[in-house]
């Protein structure tokens, strides 16, 4: 029979245990923030489970995580494309993200990275960390405290899914006046090209969309 203090420690170590405990998260929303003007929700998922995190981020960020899940390719670089070529170009891999702690509603996150010999953390914004989780297809995790203090729990499954980026308002202008049902195929691929080049993804998502109708109908 154990005495009261081992007990104890036992406890408090399968506690500690649970606590610390890695879920794998999955990325199932992006939207405008509805508290922050100009920031935009990116929500993540957990795996096996209805509970939900929602980070709030920058519109840069939120584009480059949308423009790598959209898989389109911008003219140039973004920063976190460079980030990836630098790395692969040294044979450093990122084999997972893990968010780490929040600390005064700020989400800490490290990026866990290997070169075939060795594993090295290193601290990034969770939003830069999410970033480039898409493009190197590495899992993103969090612990079980984060979840139980900041996460939601989805009831049903009326949620709001991975969208575009809203355009600018000059953009929803063009857009409006630009019929782009009534253009060629040919037409629709120029435009794209265009839209890349002027790295105007949200514009370019449309006109993906148009072209990926007219192949499914």
């Amino acid at each position: 029979k154990h005495n009261g203090i081992y007990g104890l420690y036992t406890k408090g170590h399968k506690l500690v245990d649970l606590i610390m405990k890695k879920i794998k998260l999955d990325i199932v929303g992006l939207s405008y923030s509805q508290t922050q003007s100009g920031a935009y929700a990116l929500v993540l998922g957990e795996v096996s489970g209805r509970r939900r995190l929602p980070i709030i981020i920058g519109g840069f960020e939120a584009q480059a995580i949308a423009i790598e899940i959209e898989k389109m390719t911008p003219s140039r670089p973004l920063t976190h494309d460079l980030f990836k070529s630098f790395a692969q170009a040294f044979h450093v891999n990122i084999i997972e993200v893990i968010i780490y702690n929040l600390v005064d509603g700020i989400f800490y996150a490290k990026l866990m990275c290997n070169d075939g010999k060795k594993t090295i953390e290193i601290d990034a914004r969770t939003s830069d960390a999410i970033a480039l989780a898409v493009r190197f297809e590495c899992p993103i995790y969090t612990y079980e405290f984060i979840l139980t203090s900041a996460g939601i729990v989805i009831e049903g499954n009326d949620f709001v899914f991975l969208e575009n980026i809203e355009p600018t308002t000059e953009e929803k202008v063009a857009t409006t006046s630009s019929n782009y049902t009534s253009l060629t195929d040919e037409e629709l691929k120029t435009k794209l090209q265009e839209a890349l080049t002027e790295e105007a993804y949200e514009k370019a998502a449309r006109i993906r969309d148009e072209i990926t109708r007219r192949k499914s109908s």
